[in-house]
């Protein structure tokens, strides 16, 4: 009977055999406290302040890049470069630019580019589409970019949707509802407290609406009730208080930090005190009162990774809803269930209101969207085309067709705490950057393609119903 060899095993072997007990307990050292958590999360945090100031001058504020006329005629102005150069010398009260070397390309700043736009628009060809379609009279569309599960490119899809627009010459609100506030960094927002965030915006609608059951119970002869001081100091703030500029000049930022984590906790205590409080409405009509609604084109809502009170919100204000997943099974399992946990969400809120609804004669409530679509996003299209499609054949028309690709440019950016158009080509090779940008432009064509329908039918609803 031969006998079992005493010899080593073979260094082949996975590495998590014959580890030793005494030396992992070594490595290991000692048992963690909360103090230790204070001291990871400040070492983490200063980490996060030396890579977003990458991003910042000296003063440290985030800039924006310049525009070369290469790129300006490619991407944002639709004119060839001899005419566009034609055009400034005809015209020298136009922005002209600057060169970095004697006889180099010149360079424009955003805000020049949007100036340019707007002087091509007015007097250049009309067959050409200077200024992006936009309805006169219709409010701003609010766009919700939401998935519970995290790592699916939300804040960096949303983010580029924003720069997207602005580069387009869209007027931009970005509002940061993630209490990690990532979108708030890329938009260099500087953000002290809850109170510069859209916490105050829910409290002052909640402290509006017991003003209103307080005017109702004074005429019973009931006792009020009472308005904290948090209430009280909600009531006295407006969105334009907390609305914040960034480096673009046509994007604009409500912030986000930490501490609107508390607003998970704070409104179902105030929903207990008060049932009648209609708290998916708190974002929307403190926007549309405020008349936010009329200053802005596109509003795009970055939530967080959970469908909290935050997130509902933020769905429930949005006309459009946009859900980013990988092209895996785990996103697409967890995706359907973020459906289904729309669906029990929205249908029991429905349910609820109109019991009483139809008892008081009431218009029932019906929540509705303009669109909604998933968006497939870190896209490997040489591993990941079976399953993508197989995705696309049950998800349908609610699954939009572009596939937005990872590509080392967004790798890149993201080191620099950037978008992909904030990074200079000229860090690249050309056509790099073309290539790396290419997937990220599809994507904002077939965002803007569902735009343009969603607004075209507003517009001749509205004409329809002017001429009745």
């Amino acid at each position: 009977m031969a006998r079992e060899s005493s010899r080593d095993p073979s260094p082949d072997l996975p590495p998590y055999f014959n580890l030793s007990p005494d030396t992992a307990m070594a490595a290991l050292g000692s048992t963690v406290s909360t103090q230790d958590l204070a001291q990871i999360a400040d070492r983490a945090g200063k980490g996060r302040d030396e890579l977003a100031a990458r991003g910042m001058t000296e003063a440290g504020h985030k800039t924006l890049r310049q525009f070369s006329t290469w790129e300006i005629c490619r991407y944002l102005i639709p004119v060839a470069q001899g005419h566009f150069r034609r055009v400034l010398k005809a015209n020298p009260a136009l922005p002209q630019g600057r060169s970095e070397t004697e006889g180099g390309a010149k360079w424009f700043t955003l805000d020049e580019v949007l100036r340019l736009r707007a002087f091509f628009a007015a007097e250049g060809s009309k067959a050409k589409e200077y200024l992006p379609y936009r309805p006169a009279s219709l409010p701003a569309k609010m766009v919700a970019v939401a998935n519970f599960k995290g790592g699916v490119g939300k804040t960096s899809t949303c983010a580029h949707l924003a720069m997207s627009a602005a580069l387009d010459g869209y007027r931009v609100l970005v509002i940061d509802l993630d209490a990690q506030g990532s979108m708030t960094s890329i938009f260099g927002g500087r953000v002290a407290d809850e109170w510069q965030t859209a916490f105050p915006l829910i409290a002052g609608h909640y402290a509006r609406h017991l003003q209103a059951e307080n005017r109702a119970r004074a005429d019973r002869g009931d006792a009020p009730h009472p308005l904290d001081a948090t209430l009280t100091e909600a009531l006295k703030i407006t969105p334009d208080q907390i609305i914040q500029k960034t480096h673009w000049p046509n994007i604009d930022l409500i912030g986000s930090q930490l501490n609107l984590y508390w607003a998970e906790f704070q409104i179902p205590v105030w929903r207990m005190q008060a049932r009648g409080w209609k708290l998916w409405d708190a974002l929307s009509d403190t926007l549309a009162d405020s008349g936010i609604l009329d200053r802005y084109d596109l509003i795009f809502l970055d939530t967080p990774p959970a469908l909290g009170y935050l997130t509902i919100n933020g769905l429930a204000a949005a006309d459009i809803l946009l859900v980013p997943l990988g092209a895996s099974f785990l996103e697409f399992d967890s995706t359907g269930r973020f459906f289904d946990m729309l669906h029990s969400t929205f249908a029991s809120i429905e349910e609820g209101e109109n019991i009483a609804a139809r008892a008081l004669g009431r218009p029932e409530l019906a929540f509705e969207w303009d669109a909604v679509r998933t968006v497939i996003t870190r896209y490997d299209s040489s591993q990941q085309a079976e399953l993508a499609a197989f995705m696309q054949a049950y998800m349908g028309r609610a699954m939009a067709p572009q596939r937005q690709e990872f590509t080392a440019l967004i790798g890149q950016a993201g080191e620099q705490v950037n978008g992909i158009y904030e990074a200079d080509y000229r860090d690249f090779n050309r056509d790099t950057y073309i290539r790396g940008r290419e997937t990220f432009d599809a994507t904002w064509a077939e965002f803007k393609k569902l735009l343009y329908g969603i607004w075209r039918r507003d517009e001749l609803a509205r004409d329809r119903a002017a001429a009745e």
